[in-house]
């Protein structure tokens, strides 16, 4: 996937300068089906051409040139590759995606965030999935859900802001020991100056926004921010400049909607009394 966004950067200048493939490839020495592979992200690319590329194309903007030239030389292999053969490969990019993030932002309207489930929980969640998973798949499913929360938990952590409707947290999608334990979890979490949760009550005012679960990562320049509809059945990753302008809306209006994170803390606390 992050090549793949690499080759589409590198497609958008090209077209921001009003070059065909053919022309930028005679203008770069190449021929088309390499300029092809290369946007497609089929073929890797190095910081000189793209530095070239970028020069040919009249790109002045050098942070957006540095932040690909890092993305297209930073060779990290991490924990998630443990998991290509095991997962689909959706679970790997979102994993990426997170490691790389400068920041995340998450709506959920559904489940608890994935950055903040507790094991049990994962496991109920993953156990409703139909056709049933079998033993192996769904415990893949529930480890490689556990080590994404080390983006939020390491050295030099993420900033993480997540904010969750009250029927999220009402809901138990197993027993009522769980439903604490999560909610206790969420509690916990939230302790991390990294980390901000906010809560959206169910008598709230003006928010008409229960389908707006989202996942949205911030890349080294805001050009290169990335975001997902969160939904059960998964989604492509957005990155349209019109598509990320559309999220970045949207979450604020679903943050205005939302309690401090004082109140929200109190919110949960009230919550897991009543558990």
């Amino acid at each position: 996937m992050r090549q793949e966004r690499l080759g589409r950067e590198l497609r958008r200048l090209r077209e921001a300068a009003g070059l065909t493939a053919r022309e930028a490839a005679h203008a770069l020495g190449t021929i088309s089906v390499t300029m092809s592979r290369i946007e497609s992200g089929l073929m890797g690319v190095s910081e000189a051409r793209i530095r070239r590329m970028a020069t040919q194309y009249a790109c002045a903007d050098a942070k957006l040139i540095d932040a690909l030239v890092e993305m297209a030389t930073d060779r990290t292999r991490g924990w998630w590759e443990e998991y290509r053969a095991v997962l689909p490969p959706g679970f790997l990019d979102l994993a990426e995606l997170e490691h790389h993030a400068r920041f995340l932002r998450v709506v959920s309207t559904a489940h608890v965030p994935g950055l903040l489930q507790t094991e049990d929980y994962a496991r109920a969640v993953f156990a409703y999935v139909v056709p049933e998973l079998p033993p192996g798949d769904l415990e893949s499913r529930v480890a490689h859900r556990m080590r994404r929360r080390v983006v939020v938990e390491r050295d030099g952590a993420v900033e993480y802001e997540a904010v969750i409707h009250e029927g999220v947290l009402r809901t138990r999608v197993a027993d009522r020991r769980t439903a604490r334990a999560q909610l206790e979890e969420i509690l916990g979490q939230s302790e991390r100056p990294n980390v901000t949760v906010r809560v959206i009550p169910f008598d709230v005012d003006g928010f008409a926004g229960a389908n707006s679960a989202m996942v949205y990562a911030g890349g080294s320049v805001p050009q290169l921010d990335t975001a997902k509809r969160d939904a059960p059945q998964g989604g492509p990753f957005l990155d349209a400049a019109s598509q990320l302008l559309r999220f970045r809306t949207l979450f604020r209006k679903v943050e205005s909607a939302s309690l401090d994170p004082a109140r929200s803390r109190d919110f949960i606390h009230r919550l897991a009394k009543e558990l």
